[in-house]
């Protein structure tokens, strides 16, 4: 992933030098295709902070992973990213979409772990009306005396 960042980086960098404008790479990734790419690059970098070892553990290397699912490798990524990071409106609008797919799963996942949390809240308060209908039903046999204890 630092080679990723690394890379951003240098696309910025480069972006803002209008003197030396990259050319057009002969395997320039889609813009469609990068902001498929950029996206997943933020979640893995995402979840690499959060759950690295899990990561490790399981043998996933984030760039690998990311470069693998696309089709793409490293060399053809930097080049792209450093030709679309030239054109700042154009990298603008690629992260724009990368952010608008993020916010819409965010939404989606905050749905679901709010139906969630009502579902267990309904259950929950579902589970102590049954258990209040049950203890005000035992009934007490009609000459039920208390024991007495003597010393």
């Amino acid at each position: 992933m630092k080679n990723v960042i690394v890379y951003l980086l240098i696309g910025v960098f480069f972006g803002c030098n209008t003197m030396n404008k990259p050319k057009k790479p002969d395997n320039l990734i889609s813009k469609d295709k990068m902001v498929n790419v950029m996206y997943d690059v933020f979640l893995i970098n995402s979840a690499k902070g959060l759950e690295k070892k899990t990561l490790e553990l399981n043998g996933i290397l984030p760039e690998d992973f990311i470069y693998k699912k696309h089709s793409i490798d490293s060399a053809q990524f930097a080049l792209s990213n450093n030709y679309y990071a030239f054109d700042t409106k154009v990298y603008k609008s690629i992260m724009d979409q990368v952010k608008s797919r993020i916010s819409a799963e965010q939404k989606k996942y905050e749905a679901i772990n709010e139906k969630e949390a009502k579902e267990a809240s309904a259950k929950k308060d579902s589970i102590k009306k049954l258990a209040d209908t049950v203890s005000r039903k035992i009934i007490k046999p009609k000459n039920f005396k208390k024991p007495v204890i003597k010393d």
